[in-house]
């Protein structure tokens, strides 16, 4: 940093505003709110400028809140800045290490601030452009795909009223058109550029994954080799097992954490069933635990977890999966 003091910098996200505070060298707050566009990002970085004597002297954090917080991220980050994007988890500890009693937007930001002065969190990478134009696509298709199945309810709904199934299966036909169509928009996409298309492929090689989830793996998760090992991926994603352990009394159920990343979650739940019948590795894993007592939701919750290992393993490796070449060792530590 050239002998220059660090500014941390702490924004709360909103669909329409971003509430920033700035702790200057003499511990103060200096705050603001911008409103959450192009334009609104533009005027938040000269309000930084303004505050800092380099760009590399301000560090910025934020909580990942999905695509209203990662488009003024992707911003920054474009732009030249160094931004640290942290689990809400982690802010919800600290705060708790406070004792932290305001929730209003204005406490949160200035709470990231602090958070980022006192633990440094590493700096956020922005996916691949290719990446981005995926999750887009793929996100227009699960849009659709609920609108689908919102129509499908209404249908069945609709009983003999004969002109309101009429239009109803007419969007339905025009919803399944658009479907397959952006689905053939994806693989084109995918084929198109070689990195995610040799990701695919080794994705795709583990049983119980298909095309489907591969595309949402690489969307939301870009390059999965950027996480320390499996068990960061998987914290990442929430599929971390969670004990409530106290002294003799307390023996609670273990679950998976459930702070992470949802999407992938919802993604990997029909891939884990899947695999518990058909992946080797996986059906071994699922039945040990059933004979151990697991309840079958958290059989498949560890499961989940396993498929993580699986994808992180074989990205990492640029090995297809091997059922005689066990990726991730099988042993009590990766279940819940």
């Amino acid at each position: 940093m050239n002998g220059s003091i660090e500014r941390w910098v702490g924004i709360d996200v909103a669909k329409s505003k971003l509430d920033v505070a700035m702790l200057d060298e003499h511990g103060k707050l200096k705050s603001h709110v911008f409103v959450n566009d192009a334009k609104g990002h533009a005027a938040l970085m000269a309000w930084l400028r303004q505050r800092g004597n380099s760009q590399q002297q301000i560090r910025v954090c934020m909580e990942a809140t999905g695509c209203y917080g990662e488009a003024l991220a992707i911003s920054l980050v474009d732009a030249g800045w160094c931004v640290s994007v942290v689990n809400p988890a982690r802010i919800k500890g600290f705060a708790q290490s406070e004792l932290v009693r305001n929730k209003t937007d204005r406490a949160d930001a200035a709470l990231l601030a602090r958070f980022g002065q006192a633990l440094r969190p590493a700096p956020w990478v922005a996916p691949s452009l290719e990446v981005r134009q995926l999750r887009a696509l793929v996100d227009r298709l699960h849009s659709l795909k609920e609108m689908h199945q919102q129509e499908a309810n209404r249908l069945e709904a609709a009983m003999n009223q004969t002109g309101m199934r009429e239009s109803i299966e007419s969007h339905l036909q025009w919803l399944q058109a658009s479907i397959s169509q952006l689905e053939r928009q994806i693989d084109d996409h995918i084929d198109g550029h070689p990195q995610l298309r040799e990701d695919a492929k080794l994705i795709t090689s583990i049983p119980g994954v298909g095309n489907t989830t591969a595309a949402k793996v690489m969307a939301y998760l870009g390059d999965v080799r950027r996480f320390k090992n499996a068990k960061a991926l998987a914290a990442f994603i929430g599929v971390t097992p969670r004990l409530k352990l106290s002294g003799s009394s307390i023996r609670g159920r273990s679950m998976i954490s459930r702070s992470g990343h949802a999407a992938i979650r919802h993604a990997l739940y029909m891939p884990a069933l899947v695999a518990l019948k058909h992946n080797p590795i996986v059906k071994i894993f699922g039945e040990r635990l059933k004979n151990g007592g697991m309840a079958p939701k958290a059989v498949v919750a560890a499961c989940m977890h396993k498929l993580v290992h699986l994808i992180y393993g074989i990205l990492k490796s640029r090995t297809a999966f091997n059922a005689n070449f066990v990726v991730v060792q099988l042993d009590s530590k990766d279940g819940i």
